[in-house]
């Protein structure tokens, strides 16, 4: 077979082995409106000082009542991914329709540093975590984390809510549907 022939069932675009293809459940999955939040933890060993670091993630949701508890689901290997495995203590802050700049800034691949992506950007350090809060945001919340589950190319992230703010209350939730950042009419 020549060298540049993609051979992978993934890259045929033919379904896994026990379901749909990347590509259909990509599309399907796309259907589901969700809200977006921006995650942050500091990282205590990067520098003298630390860094500050940041992911948007749609897949975040609750969990429980009693006790508290929330879901974050982030790319395996990923920086956060890394980050969350040895540091406890994170945030999220759930994003307000006006936003969107800072969703798309913290969802680039290829990205600048997150010190640079942080930079202009209003925050309040968390009293709590020690992670960044977006300032405006309809909500945050300061974890620790409980669990963490490998799913797949993910890892699920199971924390307990140790504190909320309600910042921006009034305004209303940026949302991601077909693959768009969207205001709910």
């Amino acid at each position: 077979m020549p060298e540049n022939v993609p051979t992978s069932r993934q890259a045929l675009g033919l379904p896994h082995a026990g379901g749909v293809s990347e590509e259909e459940f990509r599309a399907a999955m796309a259907r589901l409106a969700a809200g977006v939040v921006l995650v942050t933890a500091h990282d205590p060993e990067d520098g003298p000082r630390g860094e500050d670091v940041g992911m948007t993630a749609t897949a975040f949701l609750s969990v429980s009542l009693d006790p508290p508890l929330v879901l974050v689901s982030v790319r395996e290997d990923s920086r956060m991914d890394e980050l969350l495995e040895r540091q406890p203590l994170w945030a999220a802050s759930l994003l307000a329709e006006d936003h969107r700049h800072i969703a798309g800034r913290f969802s680039m691949r290829g990205r600048v540093s997150d010190r640079l992506l942080f930079q202009d950007m209003p925050v309040v350090r968390g009293e709590t975590s020690g992670a960044p809060l977006v300032g405006g945001a309809l909500t945050t919340v300061e974890c620790r984390t409980e669990q963490r589950v490998a799913a797949g190319d993910h890892t699920l992230v199971i924390g307990r809510v140790l504190a909320t703010a309600l910042p921006g209350a009034e305004k209303g939730p940026l949302t991601y549907f077909r693959g768009r950042y969207r205001r709910l009419a």
